[in-house]
């Protein structure tokens, strides 16, 4: 039987070819050949990925909303701004949180108080861990994202994704043993118990860390909700892709709505409501500027608000002061024998 033409033989050949290989050598393309994270990035948000330039289909464009009660709204004011790169080159348009928007994500983080903090400390330790299982599961994604955003190289990027999934990890494993720690059986002059019994302040407010975005933001708020608190977290300004990409991972795990609400915007419009807010017990003011926090302490103190304020080293091993933090202490008595 005759060979058939050169031409059929090699169209067959670039049919076959599996994606990322070359028909010749079967051989898959280094990294570097692949697109740049950078650009993936943007090509998403644009909605011109892969895909995307062709006439049969344009991929779906990605919003960037905010997070509150498990629900992903736009600002109510309909408000965005442009998160960028490095290099100024915009990366995504992000929600842009208002005033109301803090509001509607106080009263969902108090609604959720009663039932995150009754809560068994084994089940929100339980929750907690499968958060970092869905974190593994995106690692890739954050990675990218802080190349994208924070201008970090690739290594370092998946070095930060790392700790941050390993710090999650380890607060998970605090939620039944933080008792143990911060409560005592205390000895008194009496035929009575007397028990310091650890309880959760409530609604507690962060100001995330400018940067790193992930790792930054999950040393604030793995301590305050595996203690049985409640969060609304602001975001990095600068680098906010990270925060909403952890509200998707949220959504999709056991986390009850309400117990972390994310809003996106200006720390420096939003850090002095949740300050004066009458209904928030505790603020974290460690993503705040210096100059402003003198102020924000002052506003907190309307309500006799927690304030802890702390410049740590994300790099250093985490320790449990951030967990103590947002705790109360309860005593009880109890006479015994009866």
């Amino acid at each position: 039987m005759p060979d058939r033409p050169a031409a059929a033989r090699a169209g067959k050949a670039a049919k076959t070819a599996k994606p990322g290989k070359t028909p010749a050598s079967g051989k898959t393309r280094a990294r570097g050949d692949r697109p740049a994270d950078r650009a993936a990035v943007r090509a998403n948000a644009r909605g011109d990925g892969p895909g995307g330039g062709s006439s049969a289909r344009v991929d779906v464009r990605k919003t960037y909303k905010l997070f509150i009660g498990g629900a992903f709204p736009r600002s109510e004011s309909g408000r965005s701004y442009p998160a960028a790169g490095p290099d100024g080159a915009v990366l995504a348009h992000v929600a842009l949180a208002s005033r109301k928007d803090v509001r509607d994500a106080v009263v969902a983080a108090r609604k959720a108080v009663a039932g995150w903090a009754g809560a068994t400390a084994y089940n929100r330790g339980q929750v907690l861990y499968r958060v970092a299982e869905l974190l593994q599961g995106r690692a890739a994604q954050f990675a990218a994202e802080s190349v994208a955003n924070e201008g970090v190289s690739r290594a370092e990027a998946e070095r930060q994704v790392a700790e941050a999934i390993d710090r999650w990890v380890w607060y998970a494993g605090w939620p039944d043993k933080i008792a143990q720690v911060a409560g005592a059986a205390n000895p008194v002059a009496g035929p009575y118990f007397n028990f310091s019994v650890p309880e959760p302040t409530g609604v507690v407010a962060l100001i995330a860390p400018a940067a790193p975005g992930l790792l930054g933001l999950v040393s604030v708020l793995a301590p305050v909700i595996a203690t049985g608190n409640t969060a609304v977290v602001v975001a990095s300004e600068s680098a906010p892709l990270p925060a909403v990409t952890l509200a998707e991972v949220l959504a999709t795990s056991d986390v009850p709505p309400g117990v972390v609400n994310i809003l996106t915007g200006r720390a420096a419009e939003l850090a002095p409501v949740l300050a004066a807010h009458m209904d928030v017990n505790a603020i974290d003011l460690t993503g705040a500027a210096a100059a402003d926090r003198a102020e924000l302490a002052r506003l907190a103190a309307g309500n006799v608000k927690r304030v802890f304020t702390a410049d740590d080293d994300w790099a250093a091993p985490p320790g449990p002061a951030r967990m103590l933090a947002f705790l109360e202490i309860k005593t009880v008595w109890h006479p015994i024998g009866v």
